[in-house]
């Protein structure tokens, strides 16, 4: 079956990095965009960044742009989201998911399979 497994959530300090793992099976990795959301206490969830499945093409949220990288390794079935300059803003859950279809979204209402999420906390 479709799974999606997050890890390499933390507690950093401010201005510091986290690299998220996203490994997934029971599919073909580069037939899906993946996409990472966050959801913060208290408020909605919100696309952070995608990354397509075969060309590589990625977008981002405007609140992560020049911070955050995501990539994919196809071989591993993995998809990565580097993060520097970390933000007390920054902290949420983060999820990983499926997209339903080929082209870049950050709605969530465009991906069907989700990870149980990884908690990245900001704080000094």
């Amino acid at each position: 079956q479709v799974q999606l497994v997050e890890s390499g959530g933390g507690l950093v300090q401010p201005g510091g990095s986290l690299r998220l793992s996203c490994a997934a099976s029971g599919f073909t990795l580069d037939d899906y965009a993946i996409g990472w959301f966050r959801q913060a206490p208290g408020k909605e969830r919100e696309g952070v960044s995608t990354i397509s499945g075969s060309d590589g093409r990625t977008d981002y949220a405007d609140s992560v742009k020049g911070r955050f990288t995501i990539s994919r390794d196809n071989a591993k079935n993995t998809v990565y989201l580097q993060m520097n300059s970390l933000k007390p803003e920054d902290t949420a859950v983060y999820y990983c998911a499926r997209g339903l279809l080929l082209h870049l979204s950050l709605f969530s209402y465009e991906y069907d399979y989700w990870g149980q999420g990884a908690q990245v906390t900001v704080s000094s």
